[in-house]
C-alpha cells in the first residue's frame, strides 16, 4: 500500500535555473509552495498550498492536492515537458464553453 501522501504519478517541475525535479509527495509539493517567493504568490498558489495542507492532515485525497499543484505549476510555466505531455494525454475539461 502506498503512503497516503504519495502521488500516483510524480509531477516534474522546473526549479532553480530550469533544472527538472520530480515532486512525488504532498509534502514535497508543500515545500515547493512554501518556498515560493511571497511577491509572486497569487490565488493559484494559495489554493494549492491550502490543498496540500488539507491533504497532509488527511482531510482531502493526495490526488486532489496533486491536481491543484499541477494547476499552479502550469500557470507559472513550471511544468517540465514530460508532465505537460502527460497532462495533454489525460481527458481535459473544456476551457471554452462552445467546444464539445
Amino acid at each position: 500500500m502506498m503512503k497516503p501522501d504519495v502521488f500516483k504519478q510524480p509531477v516534474t517541475i522546473f526549479v532553480g535555473l530550469g533544472f527538472p525535479a520530480k515532486v512525488r509527495t504532498v509534502m514535497e509539493a508543500y515545500r515547493h509552495l512554501a518556498e515560493w517567493p511571497e511577491t509572486f504568490r497569487d490565488p493559484a498558489h494559495s489554493i494549492a498550498l491550502k490543498a496540500c495542507t488539507a491533504a497532509l492532515r488527511g482531510e482531502i485525497e493526495a490526488e486532489t492536492a496533486r491536481g491543484l499543484f499541477v494547476a499552479f505549476a502550469e500557470k507559472h510555466d513550471l511544468l517540465a515537458p514530460e508532465s505537460a505531455a502527460l497532462m495533454t494525454s489525460l481527458p481535459q475539461r473544456n476551457k471554452e464553453p462552445h467546444v464539445r
